[in-house]
C-alpha cells in the first residue's frame, strides 16, 4: 500500500508564492510517475502537473511559466513550486501516483487547501 501525504498550503495574496510537498511511504517512490491535480470550489477536478519516473514533465497551460513539479527520489517527496499565484488558483491540491505511464492514478493522497486573495 502507499501512503501519500501533502503539506504546505495555506492562504497566500496574489502575486505570492507557496511550495507544496507530497511525502511518499510504503513503496519504491522512484518507481512511480507522480502528478499534481485540484479541485476549486464547483469545479471537476483539473490536472495541474506531472513529472515521470525519468523526470520529464508536462503542465496544464493554465500554470505554465508559474507552477514548477519535482521530485526528490532520496527524500521520496513530490513538490509543486508555485509563483505569482492568482485567485484562480484556489483550490485543494492533490498529489497521485502511478505505477504506468497511461493508466489511471493508483494512489492519491488526502489533499491541501492553497487559497490565493485578490
Amino acid at each position: 500500500q502507499v501512503q501519500l501525504v501533502e503539506s504546505g498550503g495555506g492562504l497566500v495574496q496574489a502575486g505570492g508564492s507557496l511550495r507544496l510537498s507530497c511525502a511518499v511511504s510504503g513503496r519504491t517512490f522512484s518507481n512511480y510517475h507522480m502528478a499534481w491535480f485540484r479541485r476549486a470550489p464547483g469545479k471537476e477536478r483539473e490536472f495541474v502537473a506531472a513529472i515521470s519516473r525519468n523526470g520529464g514533465t508536462n503542465y496544464a497551460d493554465s500554470v505554465k511559466g508559474r507552477f514548477t513539479i519535482s521530485r526528490d527520489n532520496a527524500k521520496n517527496t513530490l513538490y509543486l513550486q508555485m509563483v505569482s499565484l492568482k485567485p484562480e488558483d484556489t483550490a485543494v491540491y492533490y498529489c497521485a501516483a502511478r505505477v504506468l505511464p497511461v493508466s489511471g492514478y493508483d494512489y492519491w493522497g488526502q489533499g491541501t487547501q492553497v487559497t490565493v486573495s485578490s
